[in-house]
């Protein structure tokens, strides 16, 4: 079954060439390519793919450079750039232009191509991933302000508002008061009510979305009513050094159910670890001959929670210290949670 929604453009001047690297991109499990024979058709068709395969000889000009040019096209696709000679020099020079990967044209790229494609899948993945854990960041950042504004109304408007509200009563029992008089204060004491039902409203906000009002003004829209809150999968401790990826990691789990948690060195994250509400820890592993396979973290035995170490690697190294998972990096941000809960419940 195709990877539906991820466009590959193949860019080359030779049909029968092109033909070849649609069959094996298909064969690896992706859709279709698109395919262009000269840079100008490329970044025309560039626009609507998520990873270009560029020839570096097109018959209009280098595929070295295009990159610029690719990389301003709005979503920046991915670039694996393919030659048919080896050239360090060039490889370092598309690598600094942008490019994600260098392959060579040559009787491996059949086998190579599907795993480099899968990479650069994962990877752009992963930067929508980030892109969103930063709008989930702000957005976290700004339910914050409106809970300190919700304690600065409720300090600075309840007490004038409930004295307010006493004065229109003692009015409303005045029997001196006429008709007109007494239409007035019913008037003031329903405008008040308005002012209360809205204070309450504030007071139990937990959205930022907006809405348009007369005049293109945007203002949060207060009739939206807040989701209700998801029941907890438990505690999920995220022990990684990469900021970037401890931020999708920790998004991923928040959305998954998880309340996430992310120790700053590994004496808290031993510490939280023992606690009975942990269900998860998530660190980063290693393959890598005289490092330690778990960072240095001892998984307690008989533990409740399920260890999952991220490694560039195999993970075999992080399963014989202990670990209960491996995922590979980069990791696939889509399926990363739907494993892991397999994991849980298996």
């Amino acid at each position: 079954m195709p990877l539906d929604g991820f466009r590959i453009l193949v860019v080359d001047d030779d049909p029968a060439y092109a033909r070849l690297v649609a069959t094996v991109v298909v064969q690896a499990g992706f859709e279709q390519p698109a395919v262009a024979g000269t840079g100008r058709e490329a970044l025309l068709l560039a626009r609507d793919a998520d990873l270009v395969l560029l020839d570096h000889k097109l018959p209009d000009c280098y595929g070295l450079s295009l990159l610029p040019a690719l990389r301003a096209i709005p979503g920046q696709p991915g670039v694996i750039l393919v030659t048919a000679h080896g050239d360090e020099a060039l490889a370092a020079g598309a690598l600094r232009a942008g490019a994600d990967d260098y392959l060579i044209k040559d009787p491996s790229l059949p086998n190579l191509l599907p795993e480099v494609i899968e990479r650069a899948r994962r990877n752009r993945a992963l930067k929508e991933a980030l892109a969103a854990a930063e709008r989930d960041l702000v957005h976290a950042e700004r339910l914050a302000a409106i809970g300190q504004l919700n304690v600065a109304l409720s300090h600075n408007i309840n007490n004038p508002l409930m004295a307010a509200f006493a004065e229109t009563d003692m009015l409303r029992r005045d029997r001196s008061l006429g008709p007109e008089q007494r239409g007035a204060v019913d008037s003031i004491q329903k405008a008040l009510e308005r002012i209360n039902e809205i204070l309450q409203r504030v007071s139990t906000l937990h959205h930022d979305q907006t809405t348009e009002y007369p005049g293109g003004i945007e203002m949060i829209d207060l009739s939206r009513r807040t989701r209700p809150t998801p029941v907890s999968l438990g505690d999920a401790l995220v022990w990684l050094a990469d900021e970037n990826l401890g931020r999708v990691v920790g998004l991923l789990l928040k959305h998954a159910g998880f309340d996430v948690e992310r120790p700053t060195n590994l004496e808290s994250l031993t510490m939280r670890a023992r606690g009975a509400s942990v269900r998860v820890v998530i660190l980063l592993g290693s393959d890598a001959p005289g490092t330690e396979p778990l960072g240095g973290f001892q998984p307690a035995p008989g533990r409740r929670y399920t260890l999952v170490a991220l490694v560039q690697g195999d993970g075999a190294s992080a399963l014989a210290a202990g670990a209960d998972h491996v995922v590979r990096l980069p990791f696939d941000p889509g399926t990363f949670t739907g494993e892991l809960l397999a994991k849980l419940r298996g």
